[in-house]
């Protein structure tokens, strides 16, 4: 670690992006050989694709991120449900620097995948109750493999809010989850936090707790938008199964990022940042990072080729 906090502070100011999406492996707009050139254009020096609950992608990331000498750290999201009084509370947690050859991690994920098709099926049977009461045709069987052909990356709501927008049901995604989707909705696979840190540390890798304040995803701000009664949250259910915390995001304000930092440092916990970037509109590299959060990832100098 010495030896890469010396050539950082010789380096000039690096670019980067560790929480990336792709239409791939999950819900981003652009394929990951799409999001590389992008990466390369934008001068990304370290970057993580972070797909949610898929790792499909990165087997083509880490070839990608050799031919175009960007350093590289494997990535996912997982979907947490976590219980907080007499509630679920959905949050996102990141996956850092896995294998991406463990069989345990594979395989859990190939059962959330599935339960995400199940789940598809179901949400189509709510929405065609709502169709009845509106006398719009129902949803068949075409109908969910349409949706399916659509689906680079792992199933989820946004594709079924672009189909009704093609079908002309309704006329944006926003219109589409408040009347239909939020109505409509069916749980997602029941991962707890201690499964998903397990799986994440018995795969050789770290678990960051994405986007805690984003006032428009999955976060504490569910529960709570006071910033200190977040970290006390996370004080209280969540420091023996995390290594970090996302300090810098596309959605944190700089309050959000200053109090993180400061939680993160007094917790001596991983600090880590990206754009959350899914390509709608491209905000890849848009995040203004420090170059230290890199010391974190003693493979960073091995990606770039600077160490045997």
């Amino acid at each position: 670690m010495t030896e890469i906090k010396e050539w950082l502070v010789t380096e000039v100011e690096m670019k980067i992006d560790l929480h990336i999406h792709t239409k791939t492996g999950s819900d981003g707009n652009l394929s990951v050989e799409e999001v590389f050139r992008e990466a390369k254009e934008r001068k990304i020096d370290l970057m993580s694709i972070t797909d949610h609950d898929s790792i499909n992608a990165q087997d083509r990331a880490i070839a990608l991120a050799r031919e175009y000498g960007i350093a590289y750290i494997t990535g996912v999201e997982l979907n947490v449900t976590f219980p907080y009084h007499d509630e679920s509370i959905s949050l996102d947690f990141l996956g850092y620097q896995y294998d991406i050859n463990n069989e345990a991690l594979k395989s859990k994920l190939q059962l959330i995948r599935e339960h995400r098709e199940r789940r598809a099926h179901q949400i189509l049977e709510k929405l065609n109750v709502e169709f009845d009461k509106e006398s719009i045709e129902r949803f068949t069987e075409e109908d969910l493999n349409n949706i399916q052909d659509s689906v680079d990356g792992a199933f989820g709501r946004p594709h079924i809010a672009n189909y009704l927008i093609e079908k002309g049901i309704v006329s944006s995604k926003q219109e589409a989850f408040d009347k239909y989707l939020v109505k409509c909705d069916v749980p997602k696979y029941p991962l707890s936090l201690a499964e998903a840190s397990e799986l994440v540390r018995n795969a050789g890798g770290i678990l960051v707790h994405a986007h805690p304040n984003d006032p428009n995803g999955t976060s504490l701000v569910s529960i709570t938008g006071d910033l200190n009664q977040q970290t006390e949250i996370i004080e209280r259910y969540m420091l023996d199964y995390i290594d970090g915390v996302e300090c810098w995001h596309s959605r944190h304000d700089a309050e959000t990022t200053a109090h993180y930092i400061e939680f993160a440092k007094k917790h001596s916990l991983v600090m880590t940042g990206g754009s959350d970037c899914h390509q709608k509109p491209i905000l890849l590299g848009t995040v203004d990072i420090p170059d230290w959060v890199a010391e974190y990832f003693q493979r960073y100098k091995a990606a770039l080729g600077k160490l045997t």
